[in-house]
């Protein structure tokens, strides 16, 4: 009888789980294309403002990936989901959703924005080619703190991405891009 209440739990669990990321992925989804051009501009703004070492290191980059609105939810189950812009010589040239799903002791929610910057071909040539790019996986990307950020330069850049998770809002025990999947959408 145990087990089977466990079992229902479970299935109920994951059931508002998946409400819960439906929900989320309907309401990022509704930005039209000149929107996310937009706000992808103005976060890249934001992220220079507050974070020098960023806007040098975009100097050098190969490609940007700029996800403006990231929204994360968890109960146990959870996930996050957000659409942002490949950018390269500062024109948008395709466009991204980045999607997390996990499970285990989280409780809140809360929306962030976050940066990749593609500084080899070979990374930018795996994001193109691969059906997905699954961060933890393929290309090396090094999440920037700002104690990393200052010790940052043209010299000591060795890795194929570089990301930046910012402009946090809400409540969530951890934030992180690993094994998060970016796959190409169509606008």
């Amino acid at each position: 009888m145990a087990t089977k209440r466990s079992n229902l739990l479970n299935l109920f669990l994951a059931a508002v789980a998946a409400l819960s990321l439906g929900a989320i992925s309907i309401s990022a989804n509704a930005a039209t294309a000149e929107d996310l051009n937009a706000d992808a501009a103005q976060s890249l703004q934001i992220l220079y403002k507050h974070n020098p070492a960023a806007e040098s290191l975009s100097k050098n980059a190969k490609a940007i990936l700029v996800f403006p609105k990231v929204i994360k939810a968890g109960l146990v189950f959870g996930g996050s989901y957000g659409e942002g812009v490949l950018m390269k010589d500062g024109h948008v040239v395709d466009y991204y959703n980045s999607v997390s799903a996990s499970w285990g002791w989280q409780a809140g929610a809360e929306s962030y924005s976050y940066v990749v910057f593609l500084m080899s071909d070979k990374a930018v040539k795996y994001l193109k080619k691969s059906d997905g790019w699954s961060i933890g996986a393929g290309p090396n990307v090094v999440m920037v703190d700002s104690g990393m950020a200052k010790n940052l330069s043209t010299s000591t850049m060795k890795d194929d991405a570089y990301a930046f998770i910012f402009d946090q809002q809400g409540l969530m025990a951890s934030l992180s891009i690993e094994g998060t999947k970016i796959s190409r959408i169509k606008r």
